[in-house]
Formats: C-alpha cells, sequence, structure tokens
C-alpha cells in the first residue's frame, strides 16, 4: 500500500485509496437514490419466513405482496419540471456576448439542465465535463456521478484540486469479453490515463498512449496541446450537503411500502378461514377439508365440536398511519401534498404558497448552485470564444407557477419605480427570451402613435 522507502503513497496509490473511498460510502447512496427514481424499493426484495426447528427457513407458500410506491420519482420529476420545464433567461449588458454564449451552447442546453437537475437530486451532485470534439466544436455533456471521484482543494467543496473519473469497459480477448476497470486523473494542467490490472493495482494505461502526441494536455487546437487551466469538470450541486433528496424520506417511504403491503397480506389470507376441530374422527386434515369440501359435513366424536375462526384487520387505524405516512413523506420530501383537505379544492394566495412552500425552499438551494455552475461553465465557454470577456451573464429560472401567475404580475406591477423595466421583464412570468421581449417593447413604443380623434378641449354642448 505505502512506498515503503518515502513512506508516502506514490500518485497510482492514492488513486486507488481515493476511488476505494467512494465504493465504500458515496456510491451506495448516490445508487439507491437512482434505485427508488425508478421505483426499484427494497420492499421488492422482502422474504417472507417460517421457523423450523427455531431456525428462520423462506417460506414461498406466504402471500408476499411487494408493493412499491414510487414517490421519488413524483416528488424529483415534480421539482425538475418546477425549475426547469420553462425555458431559463439569460440576462447581460453586453448583448453580442450574450448571444455568442447562447451560440455556443446550444438549443439542447435546457434538456442538458434537466438531466443535471435529476441526476444531482437523485445523487446528491452532478457533473458536467466542457471539451472539444475532433473538428474544435466545443461541447459538454453530463458524466454520470457514479463515476466521479471529486479532489477538493477545501472543506466547502467550491474549488477542484483534481477528478479521478473511473469506470467499466467491455473488452474482448480471444472469444472471452472481459470488464477492464479504466481511471483518468484530470487536473488543471492535464489526463492522465491509468487502468487496474487483475490485481487490482493501478498502472498507465499503455493503450492510451500508442498514438497519443500531446504530452497529456486536455485538448488539441491547430497542431498546439493546450489545457484549461481549471479541471475540466463542473459540479451542480442538489444542496449544501450534497446529498440526494431520498436520504430525507427513504425510512418513511419504506414503512408506507411495508404498511401497504402488509395490509394486503392480511386481506389475501383472511380468504383462508381457520377450524377449531374437538373429538374429530379422522385420519388427517385432509380428509377432513375433503369431507367438508364434498359432503358439506364432517364427522365428529361424541364430545366433539367445530368452530370456525376468522381473522378480522382494523382497516382505518391501518389507512389512518399510512395516510399519515404519506403526508409526513410530502413534508419532509418538501414535495407539494395535493391532497391536503385543509386547503379546499380550490386553493389560492396565501394557501397556495403555504402549499408549496417546501417545494420552493429546496429549490431555492437547487438553483443557487446551478447559477453557480453556470458561472464556472461560463469559464470554459470563454476559452472557446478566445474572449478574455469579464462580462456577466445572469442566469434566471421561470419556475412553472401558473398558480400564482396572477400575484407574480401584480408584484411585477408594484415594483414599477423601484426596479429597472430590464429586471421587472426579465421576472414576469410570461417572459422566456428576454431579448426578444425587450426588442419588441422598444417596437412597441417606436411605433405608438397618438389616436386620431381626440375629445380634449372639446367643450360640452
Amino acid at each position: 500500500m505505502f512506498n515503503d522507502s518515502l513512506n508516502i503513497l506514490t500518485q497510482e496509490e492514492m488513486i486507488k485509496e481515493y476511488i476505494n473511498d467512494f465504493i465504500g460510502y458515496d456510491l451506495p447512496i448516490m445508487k439507491e437514490g437512482q434505485k427508488y427514481y425508478t421505483n426499484n424499493n427494497d420492499i421488492n426484495s422482502r422474504k417472507m419466513y417460517r421457523y423450523e426447528d427455531e431456525r428462520a427457513v423462506e417460506d414461498e407458500t406466504k402471500p408476499n405482496n411487494r408493493l412499491s410506491h414510487s414517490f421519488m420519482k413524483l416528488l424529483v420529476d415534480e421539482k425538475v419540471n418546477y425549475v426547469l420545464s420553462r425555458p431559463f433567461t439569460l440576462d447581460s449588458d453586453n448583448d453580442d456576448y450574450l448571444n455568442k454564449v447562447i451560440e455556443m451552447l446550444g438549443p439542447r442546453f435546457q434538456s442538458t439542465l434537466k438531466k443535471l437537475a435529476k441526476e444531482s437530486s437523485n445523487k446528491g451532485i452532478a457533473w458536467l465535463h466542457p471539451y472539444f470534439t475532433e473538428n474544435g466544436e466545443f461541447k459538454v455533456k453530463k458524466i454520470p456521478s457514479e463515476q466521479i471521484v471529486p479532489i477538493w482543494k477545501d472543506q466547502d467543496h467550491e474549488e477542484l484540486e483534481a477528478v479521478i473519473r473511473f469506470y467499466e469497459v467491455e473488452t474482448y480477448y480471444g472469444k472471452d469479453k472481459r470488464c477492464d476497470t479504466k481511471i483518468e486523473y484530470w487536473t488543471a494542467d492535464n489526463v492522465i490515463f491509468y487502468t487496474q490490472n487483475e490485481s487490482g493495482e493501478v498502472i498507465l494505461d499503455s493503450e492510451k498512449y500508442l498514438d497519443r502526441t500531446e504530452d497529456g494536455r486536455h485538448f488539441t487546437k491547430g497542431n498546439e496541446a493546450m489545457s484549461w487551466g481549471r479541471v475540466p469538470f463542473i459540479p451542480f450541486k442538489n444542496n449544501e450537503d450534497e446529498l440526494p433528496d431520498l436520504k430525507f424520506v427513504k425510512s418513511l417511504i419504506d414503512n408506507y411500502d411495508l404498511t401497504r403491503s402488509d395490509v394486503s397480506n392480511t386481506l389475501e389470507e383472511l380468504k383462508q378461514v381457520i377450524y377449531a376441530l374437538k373429538g374429530y374422527d379422522g385420519e388427517n386434515l385432509s380428509e377432513f377439508m375433503r369431507d367438508l369440501a364434498y359432503y358439506r359435513a364432517v364427522k365428529l366424536d361424541e364430545d366433539g365440536g367445530l368452530e370456525k375462526i376468522e381473522t378480522t384487520i382494523d382497516i382505518e387505524a391501518a389507512k389512518t398511519h399510512y395516510e399519515q405516512l404519506k403526508k409526513d413523506i410530502y413534508d419532509f420530501g418538501q414535495g407539494v401534498y395535493k391532497s391536503s383537505d385543509k386547503l379546499g379544492n380550490s386553493p389560492s394566495g396565501i394557501a397556495l404558497r403555504f402549499m408549496y412552500s417546501g417545494l420552493d425552499l429546496k429549490c431555492n438551494d437547487l438553483e443557487d448552485y446551478f447559477k453557480d455552475g453556470f458561472n464556472q461553465l461560463l469559464y470554459f465557454v470563454n476559452i472557446a470564444l478566445e474572449t478574455d470577456s469579464e462580462n456577466t451573464i445572469e442566469m434566471i429560472f421561470n419556475r412553472d407557477i401558473d398558480i400564482n401567475e396572477s400575484q407574480a404580475i401584480v408584484d411585477c406591477q408594484n415594483s414599477k419605480g423601484i426596479i429597472s423595466d430590464r429586471t421587472i421583464t426579465a421576472n414576469h412570468p410570461w417572459v422566456t427570451d428576454l431579448k426578444e421581449e425587450l426588442k419588441q417593447i422598444e417596437e412597441d413604443n417606436r411605433t405608438l402613435e397618438p389616436p386620431l380623434f381626440s375629445n380634449e378641449g372639446i367643450e360640452d354642448e
């Protein structure tokens, strides 16, 4: 493990340690978040047991309904669409620079942001990788979070020292297929390619260096090898702690699944009646069941008796329990609990603000970290544009809040004279393209003409 001569880790050993730590702690949390989003909850693997000789033995004859509820898909999709179903707005004082950035990002960047939002919600953090294609075209792509091991410079995770990316590649050796682990070690200046051998040791990937001539730099422009000057991976965090949304509601979802499944099992078992026999003169229970089914009667001894025992279930108590669980899932998952009786059928005003308060708080975190990620992306866009522009671009998210639209419009009207018309227009819920809207307002003002007829100065007859 350690370099004995210096008693320190080599870079290859350090990379292996980081990957092992990531696999042991971060990766399971990410996989669990993704698993619950696809409704593969823990209840799906539940088994029923009976005891034989004081040993638990799986019993496949017992009812084992596994009711898995896709709360996480509802909560995550609600959050992502609330923030990003409508096109975001970009605003800058320099229209020429803004147009170049928009053209550079391309029309599919909105879709990329939605993918990043879903990824970070399920896994705690998402990663965007800027790069140049072989044709020299600037592109960005989302890298699966479970492939990225960040090495941070600071405790607050604001600046990257390096990034380790590891992933498996299927390779054929003759007729045998094998999964090889590929490793990339990215710094601000270069990238080094490794692989893991059969014994798990990290070694240089010789295949990557057969035709590589740019000395590990990030990209080639013309005939010149160049580096970004920063680690070319941009974090888009879900929250300050980089935790998935599942972390706050998993135990509640598991208990909801369990409660509903157990009620379903009990209802299924209620079909089976238990008979208490006294003085039965038959040889075995199967004979008793046969006689009961065929003859609708059974023979009993003189002192015998037959009692039918039916189990019952308190449906109301169970219903009260899982309804409260459902409400808790939305409360602590910061979703919108639309079936709340207290808000009525057509909630409005303060009631709507209360209903959406949790979702707004959760989305505020996402927006803040996504704006930060976008600002980091501009550094790489500026290099692609070959400009050292100090112009800033503000990203404005247009939340999908049709129910609050009227209030938002009133707020915009009341802000007249307090803040600039440009800011008011940018935050108006009907505006999706700020530049086009400002252009149209200017056009309307320029073409506005006085009325052909006026009552001014005409006295009443």
